[in-house]
């Protein structure tokens, strides 16, 4: 009977091991399933937290781009306004002497004075 006794104390300490074995198995996986978790649940909340800067610097980024795109507009129209009113001026001077320009020009062409220049010497 001793020896059953023994076979039957060396069964539960066998079922107990086993039983400790798996327990101490499924701890695990549950802490590798927890760390993983962790690790996932880590990883959604930097992505949100990279979207959110991302959005964050484009939304600076667009308002210095609208700050330096509109002032370049604004000088653009400055200087179209400038060439304008140079053009109307060059206009209106154009206008102003284009009659006396053309008289001077004719009458430099049609009166012409024959005459001996200053440096020509006569050789005889």
């Amino acid at each position: 009977m001793t020896s059953q006794s023994q076979g039957i104390n060396q069964l539960l300490q066998a079922e107990k091991r086993a039983k400790d074995k798996l327990e101490e198995a499924k701890k695990k996986t549950e802490t590798a399933g927890g760390k993983v978790k962790r690790l996932k649940q880590a990883k959604e909340e930097a992505m949100a937290e990279i979207d959110q800067y991302r959005m964050q610097k484009d939304k600076e980024f667009r308002l210095k781009q609208s700050k330096i795109m509109g002032s370049q507009s604004n000088l653009s129209d400055e200087i179209e306004e400038k060439i304008l009113e140079k053009i109307q001026a060059l206009n209106g001077s154009y206008n102003r002497y284009m009659e006396s320009v053309i008289t001077q020009l004719l009458s430099m062409v049609c009166d012409m004075k024959p005459e001996i220049h200053v440096n020509y010497r006569a050789t005889n």
